[in-house]
């Protein structure tokens, strides 16, 4: 029979490409959402997926989602109490008696002292290794998905990406890729990956310049990129939380400096073939990235 894997956050952009990743591998889904409802469209990928409430908010949702299950693909909202959200869902999988946690975590987690996000990060998957869980860790770089969920109503509208990235260079990934990973691990054997840390990036360090060209030669129709000022993305961040600011301000200067520039093997070891393109990715998404 096959193992029950609780993805938890999987309507999102990782969570949904790994109820499609493992759904392809014959594995048995069980998708942790907020709303029923919303979840429901999880099931164009597996039609069998067993959708459950997980409220991060509510712990007495967590005992009957992680009721018999093997495995454990943790994925905690960006929110700053995120690392109390990681560690009560370890020790709900701790109690459930889960076989494996896998974690997605980011790139450069480990990096001291490192940036907010980072050490958010670092924190749980601390509190994980302490556990006494068979566990592993995914830190994967920027997603070029984000180009979509970021920028993409100025791609249509203004043929445009604004950033305050400069000429900094990242190791920007596709998600198909994340999730890949995360189900070659998930489906294959414990010991082999307990305690290993996998760094995940595409097969190139990209400038934004180079992803709005690729962009641009998929849909037709340039797209150009704007360097904006640092403190005009802050004011275009105006009323979010202070925190959230901080921690985006923060991340855009490792950028711009060339500390995100690094470039991995490990999405090849895991999965046995190459990341995606910057152009593959953009091709795919053609149609999201031009005027309705």
């Amino acid at each position: 029979m096959p193992e029950t894997i609780l993805i938890t956050g999987a309507t999102g952009t990782v969570g949904s490409e790994l109820v499609r990743a493992l759904s392809n591998r014959g594995a048995r889904v069980r998708a942790g959402v907020h709303s029923i409802i919303k979840g429901d469209r999880l099931r164009q990928f597996n039609p069998e997926v067993q959708l459950v409430e997980l409220d991060y908010d509510r712990p007495a949702t967590l005992t009957p989602a992680f009721t018999g299950v093997d495995r454990v693909f943790l994925i905690t909202p960006f929110v700053e109490n995120q690392v109390d959200i990681s560690r009560t869902l370890i020790d709900a999988a701790r109690a459930a008696g889960v076989r494996q946690v896998v974690k997605l975590s980011a790139l450069g987690a480990e990096a001291e002292p490192g940036i907010q996000l980072g050490r958010w990060h670092r924190e749980a998957e601390q509190y994980l290794a302490q556990s006494g869980l068979p566990y592993a860790i995914l830190r994967p770089a920027s997603f070029l998905q984000n180009f979509l969920t970021y920028q993409g109503e100025a791609i249509r509208q203004q043929r445009s990406i604004f950033m305050p990235l400069g000429q900094g260079r990242a190791g920007y990934i596709d998600a198909f890729d994340i999730a890949e990973a995360a189900a070659a691990i998930l489906t294959d054997d414990v010991p082999k990956h307990h305690g290993r840390a996998y760094a995940l990036t595409g097969p190139l360090a990209l400038t934004v310049e180079e992803v709005a060209a690729a962009i641009g030669q998929a849909t037709g129709q340039p797209v150009r990129y704007v360097d904006v000022p640092e403190e005009a993305a802050r004011q275009a961040m105006q009323g979010a939380p202070q925190w959230l600011v901080d921690s985006m301000a923060e991340l855009n200067a490792l950028i711009r400096a060339g500390h995100a520039a690094a470039v991995t093997p490990d999405v090849q070891r895991l999965t046995g073939r190459v990341p995606r393109t910057v152009q593959e990715f953009a091709q795919e998404h053609r149609a999201e990235f031009l005027p309705a």
